[in-house]
């Protein structure tokens, strides 16, 4: 059957490549539709799934196992692929990757027809339009996040489902910005939406990989404290998940406003244990830590209570009740750009506190802080990169 087309629709490919993987039935498969985010790039409905199995199994390409439950109980009947379904999916899949497939978007019909809509209309459909893909960015992220160890490929499905929402997110953004006559409430331009990367380069975007100090002015966050291994610790995945909610539901609420919108900044922490040596030693458990997003200038206290109560009426996510407004001001900073996974920053701190500060005179005087530019579920550990700040003061005198 190579080379020829097995004639599977996307559903039914999905589900046989799913009992290639392993023998499962049907309350399975559906966990790991679930798991997987699988309804994000395809059609497969849970009452659908006896039906799809029923039609693979009359084509010969599955077959209900041994031992598994008589033909009266759906709900234990094990499925498996057979060798005749092994061939199809591997045809079915490598045509998938290798063929270009049409795409028949219900948004190009809208704007084949935007002439017939009322201006402010537009505006108004393309910012709803913009608000959705931006919670659908959230939700996807946060599936990943919050599903179960998965290979590779998994992943890559995830990144690809985010790629292309970014793409059309960034698409979208410069069709807004270029619609001529677009007016913020009260009559000014359109302008860019706020990017902390850009209005602080010289402290989202280093390109020094040697410890150099910069001058790091007032800025105010979204904040939440915990302790542990952030690798492990249910309270760091709650805590950032939390933020995000936060922050987007802050997002959502400023494009509304005379200052505008803004794009939602990098995961940030602020780092501190008892015991100095845990962090050259790598003893997560015993590390605190504040995690952080940066906010514009302009939004309030009383516009963070707001979306804190919007985000945590919508989530039901009692960690968005710890979500809290921090002021920094860490002024002179010593930081680099670290390249590389985070385990590996332990010699550059080795040189910063027993090197770089004396031969400067300089001590730390607040709390190690770091920005994560990369996304460590989707970028190689060599490849990350971070931040790494320490705010410093000069040592007195004698």
């Amino acid at each position: 059957m190579r080379g020829t087309d097995p004639g599977l629709t996307a559903a039914e490919l999905t589900l046989l490549g799913l009992l290639v993987e392993q023998p499962r039935h049907g309350y399975e498969l559906e966990a790991v539709i679930a798991d997987r985010g699988m309804r994000e790039w395809t059609e497969v409905g849970f009452s659908s799934i006896y039906y799809l199995l029923t039609k693979l199994r009359e084509r010969g390409l599955i077959e209900q196992l041994a031992g598994s439950a008589a033909a009266g109980d759906k709900r234990r009947k094990v499925f498996g692929a057979t060798a005749e379904g092994r061939l199809a999916c591997a045809t079915g899949a490598e045509q998938a990757i290798a063929e270009l497939h049409p795409l028949y978007p219900r948004v190009l019909v809208g704007l084949a027809n935007q002439p017939a809509v009322d201006h402010d209309r537009l505006l108004d459909a393309l910012e709803r339009r913009a608000r959705a893909l931006a919670e659908r960015i959230e939700q996807v992220a946060r599936a990943e996040a919050a599903g179960p160890p998965a290979p590779g490929f998994v992943h890559a499905i995830f990144d690809y489902s985010l790629g292309q929402l970014r793409a059309e997110q960034a698409w979208l953004d410069r069709y807004r910005a270029s619609l001529s006559g677009a007016r913020r409430p009260g009559g000014e331009p359109t302008v860019a939406p706020y990017d902390i990367k850009k209005a602080l380069k010289e402290c989202y975007a280093p390109r020094n990989t040697a410890w150099a100090v910069v001058d790091v002015p007032p800025q105010q966050f979204l904040a939440v404290d915990g302790t542990g291994n952030p690798n492990t610790a249910p309270a760091h995945k709650a805590a950032v998940e939390a933020l995000y909610s936060v922050a987007y539901t802050l997002k959502f609420a400023t494009k509304h406003t005379e200052d505008g919108d803004f794009v939602v900044g990098p995961l940030e922490g602020l780092w501190w244990a008892d015991d100095p040596e845990a962090f050259s030693s790598r003893a997560k458990d015993t590390w605190n830590w504040t995690m952080l997003i940066s906010l514009p200038p302009w939004i309030t206290e009383e516009m963070i209570e707001q979306a804190r109560r919007t985000a945590l009426a919508k989530k039901k996510h009692p960690t968005v009740a710890q979500v809290r407004r921090l002021a920094l001001h860490e002024g002179p900073s010593a930081q680099l750009l670290h390249i590389g996974s985070y385990d590996d920053e332990a010699p550059a701190l080795h040189r910063l506190h027993h090197e770089y500060l004396p031969a400067n005179g300089l001590r730390p005087a607040a709390k190690h802080h770091e920005i994560y530019l990369g996304d460590p579920r989707r970028t190689a550990p060599e490849k990350l990169r971070t931040v790494v700040r320490q705010p410093v003061e000069p040592e007195p005198a004698g």
